[in-house]
C-alpha cells in the first residue's frame, strides 16, 4: 500500500476544514481590508442586533450574542467568502410569532425555548448539509420568499405599534387584533413617545438619502435618544413616560444550555423545521447573490454545514437562531472584504464595542427601536418584484397572495409550507400538461424538420404531433387523452407520428401508456411511430422491454424520412381521391406502389388570333 493512501487526501481535507481553501489568500493587504470591513460590520450590527433581539422578544444583548460565536463558526465552516451570519429580521419575527404564545417573551422559560429551537435548527441544518441536500432550497421559489418577507414586514409593523405610539397592546395579539385595538384606543396615543419615534424615523430616512455612506440606524438612534433626553429634561419622565431599553450587560456571552427534554422538543420541533428551511434559503440565496458579483462559486451543501454548526455552537453561547444577513453581507463585500476573516474581525470588534458602550443602552428609548424596526420592515418589501409578478403571471399572483395572507393570519411556518406546496402543485400542474403541437413536414427542399407554421393541411390518414415535455405518471392521462382524440375527431387518422425531440424524460407509466396506444392503433389498422427520440428515453424503453412492443422499426433517427416508411401503409383508395397531397410521396406513387397516372394532356386552348395578341 502506498503511503499517500494513509495520508489525508488533498481532496477531502478542505471539505472537512473549508477554511483551508481561502487561508492561502490571506496576506498583509487582505488583513488590512478585512479588519476595516470587520470594523464597519461591527458598527452596523450593534443597533441591528439590539433591534432584532427586541423584535424576537428577547433581552437586547441576545441579538449581539447572535452576531458573535455564530458569525465566527459560519465564517470558518461555510463556503462563501463574504456571507456574514447573525441575527436577521425575518428569523426574529418568526421566533417571536411562533414562541410567544408558548411563554412570556423575555422570561427564562421563553429564553430556554429559544435556545432549544436554535439547537434543533442547527442539528437539522447540519444533517441536511452532510446528506448533500443543498439543492432543496431551489424548490422554494423567489415569489414565496418575497411574499413571506412582505407578510413578516407587516407583522413587524404590528408588533411595534405599542413601542412607537406608547400604547399597551395586549400580549400575543394577532395582526388583526393589534390594529383593531389601535383604532379603538387611538385617543390613548402618547404624544411624547410618538414624537420620539417620528423624529427617529425622519432622521433615519434623511440620513439614508443624503448621507448613504453613514450607518443610518446609528444616526437615527443618536437623534431619537437625544430628543427623548430633551423631552424628559423639559417635561419630566412622569409626564412623558418614555420607556427605555435598559442597560446592557457589558460582558461576554454567558454559557447556556438548550433544554432537550421531551416537552421542550415537542413544542419547538415544528418551529425549528420551519426556521431550518427559512434560514438556509436566506443564507444560500444571499451567498449566491454576492457570489455572482465576486465571481465565487458557492457550495450549497457546505453552507448548510456552516449554518448548522453556527447554530449548534451558538445555542451554548446565549445566541438565538442566526442566518445570513443580506445588509451586512452586502456591506461586507462593498467594504472590500477579501476573506471570511472580515466576519471574524467583526465579531471580535463587536465584543470590544459592547464592553465600552453597554451602559449607554439605558438611554435608548423603546420608541427609537420601534422606529428603526419600522424602517427595517419597509426595507423588507420588494415592491418592484411584486409589481412585476402582478404584470406577468396569474399563477405567481396566487402563490404570492396565499403566502402573504397565511403569514398575516396563520402561523408563519404554515405560510412557508403553504407557499412551497402551492408552488410545487402549480409546477406539477404545468408539467403534467406537456405542450402537444400539430406539426407538418417543412416543405423546404432538403429539410428534415417538422413545423407548426407550414400552412399545410392535415393528411387524412396520418397525424403528426410534437410533444414538448416529459411523459411521466402525472402527464400520462393528459397525453393519452390527446392521442386518443386524434382518431375520435377523424376516424381515418389511424396512423400517428410523434416528433419526440421535445421529450426529455419518460417513466414506466409513460412507457406503458405508449405501448397501450400502439396496440390500440394496430387493432384499428394503423400504427404509432416516433421520430428523433432522445438517447435517454430510448435507453429506458430498451431496458424495460417496451421497445419490442412498440416495434424498433417504428423509431426513426434524426435526418430520417419517416413518412417514406409510413406512406406505403396508408389506404391507397383514400390517397387516390385525396386532394391535399402534403407529402413528396403523394406526387410520385400511391401507397401500394402503383405509380400515379400522369395527368391528362390539357385540351387545345389556343385562342383566336385576337386572343393570342391580347
Amino acid at each position: 500500500m502506498k503511503l499517500t493512501h494513509l495520508l489525508p487526501s488533498a481532496q477531502w481535507l478542505p471539505r472537512l476544514f473549508p477554511f483551508l481553501r481561502w487561508w492561502p489568500r490571506v496576506n498583509r493587504s487582505s488583513l488590512r481590508t478585512d479588519a476595516i470591513a470587520g470594523l464597519i460590520g461591527a458598527i452596523v450590527v450593534l443597533p441591528q442586533g439590539v433591534a432584532f433581539a427586541t423584535l424576537a422578544g428577547l433581552p437586547p444583548q441576545y441579538g449581539l450574542y447572535a452576531a458573535m460565536i455564530p458569525a465566527v463558526i459560519a465564517a470558518l465552516f461555510g463556503s462563501s467568502w463574504h456571507l456574514v451570519s447573525g441575527p436577521t429580521n425575518v428569523i426574529s419575527i418568526f421566533v417571536f410569532a411562533s414562541l410567544s404564545p408558548l411563554a412570556e417573551p423575555g422570561s427564562a422559560e421563553y429564553i430556554r425555548l429559544v435556545l432549544t429551537l436554535t439547537f434543533l435548527a442547527g442539528v437539522m441544518q447540519l444533517a441536511m448539509g452532510l446528506a448533500r441536500m443543498g439543492a432543496l432550497v431551489n424548490f422554494i421559489s423567489h415569489t414565496v420568499i418575497v411574499s413571506f418577507t412582505t407578510g413578516a414586514a407587516c407583522l413587524i409593523l404590528a408588533a411595534q405599534v405599542n413601542n412607537f405610539f406608547g400604547m399597551d397592546v395586549p400580549r400575543g395579539s394577532s395582526f388583526s387584533d393589534t390594529w383593531a385595538f389601535f383604532l379603538a384606543h387611538i385617543t390613548h396615543i402618547n404624544p411624547y413617545v410618538t414624537a420620539v419615534g417620528a423624529v427617529t424615523l425622519l432622521a433615519g430616512v434623511l440620513c439614508r438619502k443624503y448621507f448613504p455612506k453613514f450607518p443610518y440606524m446609528i444616526a437615527a438612534m443618536l437623534v431619537g435618544s437625544l430628543v427623548a433626553v430633551a423631552l424628559n429634561a423639559f417635561f419630566g419622565h412622569d409626564v412623558t413616560h418614555i420607556a427605555t431599553v435598559g442597560a446592557l450587560p457589558g460582558s461576554l456571552p454567558e454559557l447556556s444550555r438548550p433544554d432537550l427534554s421531551a416537552d421542550s422538543i415537542k413544542k419547538t420541533l415544528p418551529v425549528a423545521l420551519a426556521v431550518t428551511i427559512l434560514a438556509l434559503t436566506e443564507a444560500v440565496s444571499i451567498a449566491r447573490a454576492i457570489g455572482v458579483k465576486s465571481g465565487q462559486r458557492i457550495d450549497g451543501n457546505q453552507e448548510f454545514i456552516g449554518q448548522g454548526l453556527s447554530n449548534v455552537f451558538g445555542s451554548f453561547f446565549s445566541a438565538y437562531a442566526a442566518s445570513g444577513s443580506f445588509n451586512r453581507s452586502g456591506l461586507n463585500y462593498e467594504s472590500g472584504a477579501k476573506t471570511p476573516l472580515a466576519a471574524i474581525f467583526s465579531a471580535l470588534t463587536l465584543i470590544a464595542i459592547l464592553l465600552l458602550v453597554a451602559p449607554l443602552a439605558q438611554y435608548l428609548p423603546l420608541a427609537v427601536m420601534g422606529a428603526i424596526l419600522f424602517m427595517v420592515a419597509y426595507g423588507l418589501i420588494d415592491l418592484e418584484y411584486i409589481r412585476s409578478v402582478f404584470k406577468t403571471s396569474r399563477q405567481e399572483i396566487v402563490v404570492m397572495l396565499v403566502t402573504f395572507f397565511s403569514a398575516l393570519f396563520a402561523d408563519l411556518e404554515f405560510a412557508i409550507y403553504a407557499g412551497v406546496l402551492l408552488s410545487l402543485m402549480l409546477y406539477l400542474t404545468r408539467t403534467s400538461r406537456p405542450l402537444i403541437l400539430d406539426v407538418k413536414p417543412d416543405p423546404t427542399e432538403g429539410s428534415y424538420h417538422y413545423s407548426v407554421d407550414t400552412g399545410l393541411p392535415d393528411c387524412p390518414q396520418l397525424k403528426m404531433l410534437r410533444i414538448n415535455g416529459s411523459i411521466f405518471f402525472g402527464a400520462v392521462d393528459h397525453v393519452h387523452r390527446n392521442l386518443e382524440e386524434v382518431d375520435e375527431v377523424n376516424h381515418r387518422q389511424k396512423h400517428l407520428l410523434i416528433v419526440a425531440s421535445g421529450i426529455n424524460f419518460i417513466d414506466m407509466p409513460g412507457a406503458e401508456m405508449l405501448v397501450q396506444e400502439s396496440r390500440r392503433r394496430r387493432m384499428l389498422g394503423g400504427g404509432l411511430y416516433f421520430y428523433r427520440v432522445k438517447n435517454e428515453v430510448q435507453k429506458l424503453l430498451d431496458q424495460g422491454g417496451y421497445m419490442a412492443s412498440l416495434g424498433k422499426e417504428n423509431f426513426f433517427p434524426v435526418k430520417a424520412r419517416p413518412v417514406s416508411y409510413i406512406y406505403p401503409k396508408l389506404d391507397s383508395e383514400i390517397c387516390r381521391h385525396c386532394k391535399v397531397k402534403i407529402f413528396r410521396d403523394c406526387h410520385e406513387r400511391l401507397p401500394n406502389g402503383e405509380p400515379r397516372q400522369a395527368p391528362a394532356a390539357p385540351a387545345d386552348t389556343r385562342g383566336t388570333e385576337h386572343d393570342v395578341k391580347n
